[in-house]
């Protein structure tokens, strides 16, 4: 039900949005742009199911937790970069949504180095 939800929003801000761009385009922009953010809240509430599930799958398997916030704070970056680098598309500025991508994909390289030594370590011992 939530997805219809979320779903009307975004046909409601388009429509919206549609009317206001022939009088003043830049409030189509406006429109989008809060929509965008509304819909960004909306599926943002879902975060807690998701961590609970990953940290009761954590407990099963025996994972560090470190790891697990890891995971966690990628997965964030990635969004938010992705969602960020859609708006500045739309308001026609592709080279700074090519940036924020550029910054995002270095965080996550940055964030995810411990994960990848403690990979690297482990298939190391298994060589040796």
């Amino acid at each position: 039900m939530e997805m219809v939800k979320t779903a009307a929003v975004g046909i409601a801000a388009v429509l919206l949005a549609l009317q206001f761009k022939q009088i003043k385009p830049e409030y189509g922009m406006y429109i989008g742009l809060a929509a965008g953010l509304l819909i960004f809240g909306m599926a943002v509430s879902h975060l807690g199911a998701v961590t609970e599930g990953i940290e009761t799958i954590a407990s099963l398997i025996s994972v560090d937790s470190k790891y697990i916030a890891i995971l966690l704070k990628v997965t964030g970056i990635a969004y938010i970069c992705e969602f960020t680098a859609n708006l500045c598309r739309d308001s026609g500025y592709s080279s700074v949504a090519s940036q924020i991508e550029l910054a995002g994909k270095l965080s996550i390289l940055v964030m995810s180095l411990p994960v990848v030594t403690a990979l690297l370590k482990t298939v190391n011992s298994f060589l040796q």
